[in-house]
């Protein structure tokens, strides 16, 4: 590829780079940028290190601006389609998102998330059917969940939204604390964890909900049809085991690989986990 068309590609990508600034701002520093990297016209042998060296700035701004997500999780390593700054979860299994500032969505099957460009200063997600967040602390960015006429204002803590178009919001908290506001109303509402508000028909409710899951002096092998139902994992344990007595609390929305350590600590056992399979072995 020649320089010109080597350029004119690089501002293409810039062009449509979501960076927060206005048009006139970001051609300046597409100037800037233009002037370093393909600084003399007179230099005919520009070895392509110096491209090299420009895409590499390029990377870096796109990088920057929180194209690039991560998207490792044990639940689930299927790809998800991203259309802009919108992710939408058309399968039928619960999607493991990251944010750019590391916040944790697992968003359920038929729903999505629209966040802002500037999404380190403006923490902001509208929310369209339902999504689990773990909210990563930023005392001076508040986290914002937008759904329908409601919005949940958070500082670091985990709740589930749900919300299909207008039929009313539901807000679980598990951890931490919210606040709960509604569009037009002066009135703010302060969950606890364990809280749920309701919101349909112009009309509020907070009320409590059990959180937690409780195994009383029950089988091993009652957890594991409780992880293949709620995790999608069939989990398989030594004959000798699967009769041992447990008494554990877990939290409905307990991470699995924590649940898989409980155990694993509690029985002295070992387990390993096959994404292929969906399988989840201890021995």
């Amino acid at each position: 590829m020649d320089e010109k068309k080597l350029e004119e590609e690089l501002k293409k990508i810039w062009d449509e780079t979501p960076i927060s600034h206005s048009d006139t701002e970001k051609e300046l520093s597409w100037q800037q940028f233009q002037e370093k990297a393909f600084a003399s016209k007179k230099q005919k042998n520009k070895s392509w290190r110096h491209y090299a060296a420009a895409a590499a700035i390029l990377l870096f701004v796109l990088i920057g601006s929180g194209l690039y997500f991560s998207n490792s999780s044990l639940l689930n390593n299927s790809t998800i389609s991203i259309a802009g700054n919108t992710i939408e979860n058309t399968s039928s299994f619960i999607k493991s998102i990251v944010l750019p500032d590391s916040s944790k969505v697992e968003l359920s099957p038929n729903s999505k998330i629209v966040y802002a460009d500037n999404f380190a200063v403006n923490r902001k997600v509208e929310v369209s059917g339902e999504a689990y967040f773990k909210v990563k602390k930023d005392k001076q960015h508040p986290f914002q969940v937008i759904c329908n006429e409601t919005t949940t204002t958070v500082l670091g803590t985990s709740f589930t939204v749900t919300g299909y178009e207008k039929k009313g919001v539901e807000v679980a908290l598990f951890e931490g604390s919210v606040e709960m506001s509604v569009k037009d109303q002066s009135k703010k509402w302060i969950l606890k964890p364990g809280e749920k508000f309701t919101y349909g028909n112009e009309t509020a409710v907070v009320a409590e909900f059990n959180r937690f899951v409780d195994f009383d002096d029950e089988k091993l092998s009652n957890v594991s049809t409780y992880i293949e139902s709620n995790y999608g994992y069939k989990v398989m344990l030594p004959e000798e085991y699967k009769n041992q007595k447990i008494t554990v609390r877990i939290n409905k929305k307990e991470e699995l690989k924590t649940i898989l350590e409980l155990i694993s600590e509690m029985y002295n056992l070992n387990f390993e986990v096959n994404e292929n399979l969906k399988q989840i072995t201890f021995q």
